[in-house]
């Protein structure tokens, strides 16, 4: 059976400028089973209420500026695929989380990124499902919850996101072997918890986690490692790692 997945996407220029995370998600990628189908959920669809992407060729959106032009020529053309689209849907409407259908959402960068890194055919079709932010952990892990069960019908769940994300604090001259104490600190303890399974501290890391607010001054990029949580069980490391001082690129599985 597929693990569930939480994949910390970085800058764009990931896409262009893969570092260590580029060659360690297509390590994965080769140890995996190949998926049937991929189910994700990016930091970078907010919504109020549950959304799932219905389209059954959705583009590829280069939603960011002030980056090199090579970048906004990357194109990731996986198909769609409506059937399971309205299966997800079905299955979290049934259990009391009413989702709707949209069949004009294109793929963010927070799919796109990871994705080409471990699928560059782009021949596997993705289903991204919105992230209603506002909600906070408990219902992504509910919504990992109620979908865990495809990952017996050999589809992938991703949650795409990042460990730490302060874009204001970033050091853009730093090179790797530079991280900021601060960002450590929490993704340790965020590490710590999960390998505990500790439920009530993950769900109130705002307060309890150090630095959190710093780490995340909003919760958008850390959600999406609810879900995939949600949705598997045993927690693995697969990559560790920080850019710019204080983005960190962790990659972590759920068996």
């Amino acid at each position: 059976m597929l693990p569930s997945l939480f994949i910390s996407h970085g800058s764009p220029m990931l896409a262009l400028e893969p570092g260590a995370s580029g060659p360690a998600l297509a390590r994965l990628a080769a140890e995996l089973p190949r998926p049937k189908a991929i189910v994700i959920v990016s930091a970078h669809w907010e919504s109020q209420g549950l959304l799932v992407g219905s389209s059954p060729r959705p583009e590829t959106w280069h939603d960011f500026g002030g980056f090199p032009r090579e970048l906004f020529a990357v194109q990731y053309p996986a198909p769609g695929q409506p059937e399971l689209a309205a299966e997800v849907a079905g299955l979290l409407t049934d259990a009391g989380l009413p989702a709707r259908l949209d069949n004009t959402r294109p793929f963010d960068h927070g799919v796109w990124v990871p994705m080409k890194l471990m699928y560059p055919d782009a021949d596997i079709p993705i289903v991204q499902v919105s992230l209603p932010s506002q909600m906070g952990p408990t219902l992504q892990t509910r919504i990992g919850q109620v979908l865990r069960g495809l990952r017996e019908q050999g589809i992938l769940l991703v949650g795409s996101g990042s460990i730490t994300h302060n874009l204001g604090e970033l050091n853009w001259r730093a090179g790797p072997e530079v991280i900021e104490p601060w960002a450590k600190a929490f993704r340790d303890w965020i590490v710590d918890k999960l390998a505990a399974n500790d439920d009530a501290a993950l769900d109130d890391y705002r307060r309890q986690a150090p630095y959190a607010v710093r780490n995340h001054p909003s919760d958008e990029h850390l959600l999406p490692l609810y879900f995939a949580r949600g949705a598997g069980e045993r927690m693995g490391i697969v990559h560790q790692g920080f850019t710019l001082g204080a983005l960190g690129m962790d990659i972590y599985r759920f068996d």
